[in-house]
């Protein structure tokens, strides 16, 4: 991957807005045994659905199905990280897991590599290469290194087994951000942290930036034409830019 660069990641399909995502963390606590059954997760998406969305962004069943999959298994691999605290292992090493270190989410363990580009991703991590941030496709492996930290092997969605990564549960993966959108403008001040998309020299990354400053203008049938001076975090580096360039955290 070195020297090669990455294309941005696409973030054009359907987003939990935050009153759904609050609805799902509900039922996620609750521990309802419906969470597993497609069914429940098909009227979920036609509750959402009814609720303004259009049919262009109607949100899928598989993408909620993802979504509860998704939290549960990185429960389980925290939980089981946890009881092996004891584990010692290199972090620079890939081999010699223990027998269950190998977490794939809705994957058999022997297909691991057959990775759906059009499945829904609800995890980004930060590549400790470039310190960029990217849509994670799957879950490959957990371990617990001596200092107890835990790490987890992704997929970035997009790229092949070669540029898999171990990254540390706690820094480096998180929710996927969310677009923002005209009518968010507002939400938007001084100081925040978003993540910002940004090309240079022909590459496009999405990296953590702060907030400078802000000029806003009048919105119009156009959107949002407000400008935002962010300074990139892994850099210092400022730049203005637009709206349709952040995504903020859910």
């Amino acid at each position: 991957m070195v020297g090669v660069p990455r294309k941005p990641r696409n973030r054009l399909a359907a987003r939990f807005s935050r009153p759904e995502i609050r609805r799902m963390e509900m039922l996620l606590q609750q521990g309802n045994d419906e969470l597993s059954d497609p069914n429940f997760h098909q009227k979920l998406a036609d509750e959402f659905n009814a609720h303004g969305r259009t049919e262009k962004k109607a949100i899928q069943m598989q993408q909620i199905q993802r979504w509860f999959l998704s939290r549960l298994n990185i429960e389980k691999i925290v939980d089981i990280s946890s009881s092996n605290s004891s584990i010692e292992m290199d972090p620079a090493g890939d081999e010699s897991l223990p027998n269950n270190a190998l977490q794939c989410f809705d994957l058999r363990e022997d297909n691991c590599d057959d990775i759906s580009e059009g499945f829904e991703m609800e995890f980004e991590a930060k590549s400790y290469r470039d310190q960029a941030w990217y849509d994670v496709s799957t879950f490959l492996a957990h371990r617990v290194l001596s200092s107890g930290e835990i790490e987890v092997r992704v997929r970035f969605a997009g790229f092949g087994p070669d540029e898999d990564e171990w990254v540390n549960v706690a820094t480096a993966v998180r929710d996927r951000s969310i677009p923002m959108e005209a009518s968010e403008c507002w939400r938007v001040n001084e100081g925040d942290i978003l993540l910002c998309f940004r090309e240079k020299d022909e590459t496009a990354y999405h990296f953590d930036a702060h907030v400078v400053s802000i000029e806003r203008t009048s919105h119009d049938i156009r959107g949002c034409s407000c400008t935002f001076l962010v300074q990139y975090d892994h850099d210092q580096v400022e730049e203005t830019v637009h709206l349709s360039q952040l995504c903020r955290r859910p």
